[in-house]
């Protein structure tokens, strides 16, 4: 699920959201638009299909929702991947 598309774009996403700076405030489906040249309706897919799976988390400041990685349930996901699930 987090390899479709082909292209690996959600998983670009994970690691563009775990870099230093977005990672502790997260950002908006528009920022993700943006970085990744897509349009808002695709980006926000994406990010809503992260979150229902558990990697991504949400906040809200200013009445806008901001999307951050879950550290604790990528690390649970990546444990499973490690012994052969």
């Amino acid at each position: 699920m987090i390899r479709t598309p082909d292209d690996g774009t959600r998983l670009h996403i994970l690691a563009w959201l775990r870099e230093s700076g977005r990672a502790g405030h997260g950002v908006t489906a528009e920022a993700v638009a943006g970085r990744f040249g897509m349009s808002h309706p695709v980006a926000l897919t994406h990010l809503r299909l992260l979150t229902a799976v558990g990697l991504l988390r949400t906040g809200g400041a200013a009445g806008r929702p901001y999307y951050r990685c879950d550290e604790v349930r990528i690390a649970e996901v990546a444990r499973m991947f490690e012994k052969g699930w």
